[in-house]
């Protein structure tokens, strides 16, 4: 049989297969290899993987413990339906329910992220009997009928309809680009908790389920809640009897320094939704962890939901040994070490360069936000609709010296691999900075036209 060749692999793409969220017309760079931090295209060029592909390949790739489990699991069960117990399966859920807030009870396991949102909002509303979920306008949950619905960035105009009511919007704390000037973080999240709290009455708290948030803010910009701002949420969901889901699809499992993102406020949510970090892209792999009270309804009523391959064996192996890699190895203590360089670099940024409006960071977990006019806090694209195309140009630059990132709007997101090392980062950097030169030198003077 014939050796696959960059060639074969790029007409083969081009010709049968359909990518997500592009056109069909497109030429995807062939990816070959991959080690660590990096990945290699078919002509040898190397990448820094600044975005963990998407937020997920969180222990890098090569990682021995989780290919060995994977290894050792599909000789001895590779795969077994939902409604059978598995030891993987079983081991994680404890594991995960150890690594919860004391008041969770326990885990419903997905594919993805997608289907896990959709397992909460399945389970908020049989649990309460009620039919609303509010969720913020710079969201997404996913792309799935529920969670594309729960989402709220443009990603959810093609799945809008009659065929899923119930998804009120409400606004994001997002500080930065805040109508007023706040004093302090109180004042911040105090404005924002009244809108919502008046959008709460106005909808009826009678009618809403559950409140569902990321706990941050993730591919719509690193939004980081102002203090006092999830801690207030709680408490107008205890208020109301409104269940709180936290969604850390994208914060979970390191990212932000801490297991999930929420424990930085001391919270405890009534439904979590997991994926991503939790296999680290080795296997896919998603889920939601439900508290004591939920779990308990579900004893007694059938959860009627499910997937042919919720908690797969050779997933669910590979998350206890990321899970575990995570513990045994102390990532968290690496992220918050090498975090505060990372924070330092992204404040570098910010100095250096006039298209810079803002950088927004927590462990490995950041964005850098660029504006035509820092001043006035105009953004260097309008929010859903960059006509020239000048992010992508700009993200392009990017990968052609090799720093691979996503970001929404006009934001560019940095989030590496939680194994990265300040001499990695440092040097990714250089990139980065070097890209910024050009859009300060060509695109704010030409007036954001490329």
């Amino acid at each position: 049989m014939a050796e696959t060749t960059r060639e074969d692999v790029l007409l083969w793409d081009r010709e049968y297969n359909q990518h997500p969220w592009l056109k069909g017309n497109i030429d995807a760079i062939p990816i070959e290899r991959a080690e660590g931090v990096y990945f290699w295209d078919y002509n040898g060029k190397r990448y820094y993987d600044m975005s963990s592909q998407l937020a997920n390949v969180n222990l890098g790739y090569g990682n021995p413990e989780i290919i060995r489990a994977i290894q050792s699991q599909v000789e001895v069960l590779p795969y077994i339906a939902p409604a059978f117990a598995s030891g993987p399966r079983a081991e994680l859920a404890k594991k995960l329910i150890e690594l919860a807030p004391d008041n969770m009870g326990k885990v419903f396991f997905t594919c993805g992220g997608s289907d896990a949102n959709e397992a909460a909002i399945y389970a908020a509303r049989t649990f309460t009997g009620r039919s609303k979920i509010l969720s913020r306008y710079r969201s997404y949950h996913g792309s799935t009928l529920g969670a594309g619905n729960l989402s709220g960035d443009p990603r959810r105009f093609a799945l809008e309809g009659p065929a899923a009511p119930g998804f009120p919007k409400f606004i994001d704390p997002y500080v930065y680009r805040a109508p007023i000037e706040f004093e302090d973080d109180a004042e911040a999240s105090a404005y924002y908790l009244n809108l919502l709290e008046e959008q709460i009455l106005y909808e009826g708290p009678q009618n809403i389920a559950a409140i569902e948030v990321e706990s941050i803010t993730g591919a719509n910009g690193v939004i980081i809640p102002p203090d006092g701002y999830l801690q207030g949420l709680r408490a107008l969901c205890d208020k109301y009897g409104i269940l709180l889901i936290c969604d850390e699809v994208m914060a979970g499992f390191g990212r932000t320094g801490t297991m999930f993102s929420f424990e930085h406020w001391g919270i405890q949510p009534d439904i979590i939704s997991f994926a991503k970090g939790v296999t680290c892209g080795y296997v896919q792999l998603g889920g939601i962890i439900m508290s004591k009270e939920i779990a308990e309804y579900f004893k007694d009523n059938v959860f009627l939901y499910g997937l042919t391959y919720s908690g797969h064996t050779l997933g669910c192996a590979a998350g206890l040994a990321a899970v575990n890699y995570y513990e045994d190895h102390h990532i968290l203590d690496h992220v918050n070490e090498v975090g505060k360089v990372f924070g330092e670099l992204l404040e570098d940024v910010k100095a250096r360069h006039e298209c810079v409006g803002d950088v927004r960071y927590i462990g490995l977990f950041g964005a850098v936000e660029l504006m035509r006019d820092t001043e006035k806090k105009i953004p260097l694209v309008p929010y859903g609709y960059d006509e020239k195309a000048t992010m992508a140009y700009i993200q392009g630059l990017l990968k052609e010296r090799g720093f691979s990132a996503f970001g929404r709007e006009n934001n560019i997101n940095v989030t590496p691999p939680l194994i990265i090392t300040e001499e990695e980062l440092r040097e990714a950097f250089k990139i980065l900075n070097e890209v910024l030169d050009i859009v300060d030198e060509t695109i704010l003077a030409a007036g954001a036209n490329i």
